[in-house]
């Protein structure tokens, strides 16, 4: 047990620091699980919490999210197994779709020669598509001009105001953020969502439909 959070919290700094110093990502500090004499419970430590380990440690997370070295070092120094929240609508936008669909998609944008970004895959089913920022201002009307603003999608765009979890955070109990497509060094900007924004709703309108498609409407 103390082998495998000494892992994470290595794991963790390494992101972090990889976010701050090299790619200038600004981050905040996310909630974490906490295990001692009273059982398994959320570091905010509001007995009712309703995302244990799933939400940002501070309210103030997206005035105070950082992207400064020193101040990324300082803060998980003191509180060292808190999970990494990379506030959307700055550096990035991420587009949202169930595990499945994101799947099929990223097969098809790859056969395609599709310019793509990171993609991460989160623990609760959901695979997210890091694109340029203003991609959630733009989707309505994105939507409407390739005709699927009628159909009912689980596809979801984090902008301004909301976040995503970075890998390797754990999402509570349910396991941690993974990279399906990691960031590399000297990579071309991010893609524009209109370039991915077709597949994904085809491949979301495709499970929705299917006989077997299951909608999982979460968010994170």
């Amino acid at each position: 047990m103390l082998g495998s959070r000494r892992r994470t919290r290595a794991a963790l700094w390494q992101a972090v620091a990889e976010f701050a110093e090299e790619r200038g990502w600004p981050v905040a500090q996310g909630a974490h699980l906490v295990r001692d004499g009273r059982g398994t419970h959320c570091s905010c430590g509001r007995g009712t919490c309703a995302a244990p380990g799933m939400h940002p440690a501070d309210p103030r997370w997206s005035e105070r999210a950082t992207a400064s070295p020193a101040a990324v070092r300082h803060l998980w120094s003191r509180w060292p197994d808190s999970t990494v929240v990379v506030p959307t609508g700055r550096v990035f936008d991420a587009i949202s779709v169930p595990r499945a669909a994101g799947a099929r998609a990223l097969v098809r944008l790859e056969r395609m020669g599709a310019p793509l970004g990171p993609v991460l895959a989160t623990p609760t089913g959901r695979v997210a598509f890091l694109v340029a920022p203003g991609a959630a201002a733009e989707l309505p009307h994105l939507l409407y001009q390739m005709g699927w603003d009628d159909a009912e999608l689980d596809l979801r765009c984090h902008g301004a105001g909301d976040y995503v979890f970075a890998p390797p955070s754990p999402m509570g109990m349910l396991g941690p953020v993974e990279w399906i497509r990691p960031p590399s060094p000297g990579a071309p900007p991010l893609p524009e969502a209109r370039l991915l924004l077709g597949t994904l709703a085809y491949t979301c309108h495709r499970q929705d439909t299917s006989p077997t498609g299951q909608r999982l409407w979460l968010a994170s």
